[in-house]
């Protein structure tokens, strides 16, 4: 007995020794990465000085997100924007809003593998959260939108989602009243384009940021911030899992396209990126989305096929599922199983803190 006692106390000994090295380790690497890395090296050639014309508060652990030239952000658009984005008005029937597939009290998508659109529609794939979009270089899970922008036609023309006309969606915003003034403060004219709709919304949309996590606060320089379990699984993913090799930078994501073989194995597969590009390389890619506030913004992947963190990291473990254009990074991971805990330890302290945004009181009549 006194053996196995001191074996125990051992190994113990040995896991706490581990543990802790995995924190230096862990620090150490998340500093050279930051350090090395700029913010256009994390948020592509389409940031830059625009990103300094961002008037609110941003979370720790982000940099000002980019804004475009000729979208500038006022808080009169804001507001319009958020009217606009609960306003079921914008449908073919007046039943889906954006925020029927993206709810604010549910991580900005809505907990379902796929949504449901007008007439009780399906489509094939899982709605991104809007946390954090504003730092995507292109929008949707195959970037087949170049911005936020130009994301909003998509949805509300899309005969499954919202089921209308561009111009019918203008018509029928600029047919009520209530709107007029709140275009006239946006763009000084009360006139009602959907160019101006979609500029609205894009504004509201880049508000919507998360950050401040544990981790944030951990590379500020809170060493508490961190459980020493997220402290080691903080080490995995930038050492032994090679997470980092995708989702990269301060959203977690490199912006780029890859088939880790998330339905690769149905009998007609969702071809994602290739059906943008028609690359014959580009089958099975879909967008690196964001980790941050996983915990709000299940189920996961672009078919929404996975429902817990538990079951992303086994299915990366195992390598993916196998098939022709597997990404070359995707491979087994052979970790064990706390190894496996400590990764949903360090996801889990990715969850960061937003503003909570209510649904507007009354919509413009």
């Amino acid at each position: 007995m006194k053996m196995k006692i001191s074996q125990f106390s051992r190994d113990k000994a040995a896991r706490g020794a581990l543990a802790a090295a995995a924190v230096v380790t862990a620090l150490a690497a998340v500093i050279a990465i930051i350090g090395a890395s700029s913010a256009r090296a994390q948020f592509g050639d389409d940031f830059g000085e625009s990103g300094s014309s961002y008037p609110y508060h941003v979370p720790l652990g982000l940099n000002p997100p980019p804004v475009p030239a000729d979208n500038a952000i006022t808080d009169a658009k804001v507001a319009l924007g958020k009217d606009l984005y609960f306003d079921k008005r914008l449908s073919q029937n007046d039943t889906v809003s954006c925020e029927t597939c993206h709810n604010p009290m549910m991580g900005w998508t809505d907990h379902k593998p796929v949504s449901t659109g007008i007439h009780g529609q399906h489509g094939t794939r899982n709605a991104p959260t809007v946390l954090n979009s504003a730092y995507n270089q292109q929008q949707f899970w195959d970037g087949r939108a170049p911005s936020l922008e130009k994301q909003i036609e998509g949805p509300v023309a899309n005969p499954v989602e919202m089921g209308f006309s561009l111009a019918g969606a203008a018509k029928r915003i600029g047919g009520i009243k209530g709107y007029a003034p709140l275009f006239q403060a946006a763009f000084g004219s009360p006139k009602v384009t959907f160019d101006r709709i979609e500029k609205a919304i894009a504004s509201f949309e880049r508000t919507v940021l998360t950050g401040n996590s544990p981790y944030d606060r951990y590379v500020a320089g809170d060493t508490k911030a961190l459980s020493p379990q997220a402290a080691a699984g903080m080490a995995l993913f930038f050492g032994k899992a090679n997470c980092d090799a995708c989702h990269a930078g301060k959203n977690f994501s490199d912006g780029d396209y890859h088939n880790i073989g998330v339905g690769m194995n149905s009998k007609h597969p969702d071809w994602g990126r290739y059906l943008v590009t028609k690359v014959e390389a580009d089958r099975g890619k879909f967008k690196t989305p964001t980790l941050r506030d996983l915990p709000e913004t299940y189920p996961y992947m672009h078919d929404g096929s996975v429902k817990t963190l538990a079951e992303v990291i086994k299915f990366y473990n195992q390598g993916g599922e196998k098939n022709k254009w597997l990404d070359p990074q995707i491979r087994p991971l052979h970790l064990d199983d706390a190894e496996q805990a400590e990764l949903v330890a360090f996801l889990d302290a990715l969850n960061g803190t937003q503003d909570q945004v209510a649904p507007p009181k009354t919509l413009p009549q």
